[in-house]
């Protein structure tokens, strides 16, 4: 497998398996993007396939536009299906660096942790896309410990 750098280790588990889950990466460049990838649409792409999902920049609006071509073609041509848009957030929890966003407080209270706003602003867009996407409902619990000691927001 290809080592890409923007995968954390709390994510090594099924990253190192195939890329069995969808990596934080992804998820951020399909938010990015404003596409809806699909656990069932994820699995029928080749390792080398998910890879350049997570390789591929994503940035600038020419990388987006791109990467949202690449990611449509993908899902048709592995699925015969379309792929499905989502509005693509102006400006989304993670890029809010006056206040730590309340899905993320509410998590760190049922640990019994607090980041300071200094704490949280000097983190990089992608760990605070990823701490937020750990808070919300339905997310493994053991990853958000793990990505906190990660991020060494706490021992």
């Amino acid at each position: 497998m290809v080592a890409v750098k923007n995968y954390f280790l709390f994510e090594e588990d099924f990253v190192e398996n195939n890329v069995r889950c969808i990596p934080m990466i992804v998820r951020f460049k399909l938010d990015a993007c404003g596409i809806k990838l699909k656990l069932a649409e994820w699995s029928r792409m080749n390792v080398h396939e998910r890879e350049n999902l997570a390789n591929l920049p994503c940035e600038t609006d020419e990388e987006i536009s791109q990467y949202r071509y690449y990611l449509q073609q993908l899902i048709y041509t592995r699925t015969g299906n379309t792929a499905t848009e989502l509005p693509v957030m102006e400006n989304p929890a993670w890029s809010m660096l006056d206040e730590i966003p309340f899905p993320l407080q509410e998590k760190l209270q049922e640990f019994n942790w607090a980041i300071s706003l200094q704490q949280w602003q000097k983190l990089s867009d992608l760990q605070r896309f990823a701490l937020l996407k750990l808070s919300y409902p339905g997310h493994e619990n053991k990853n958000f410990p793990k990505a906190m000691r990660e991020f060494e927001l706490v021992d």
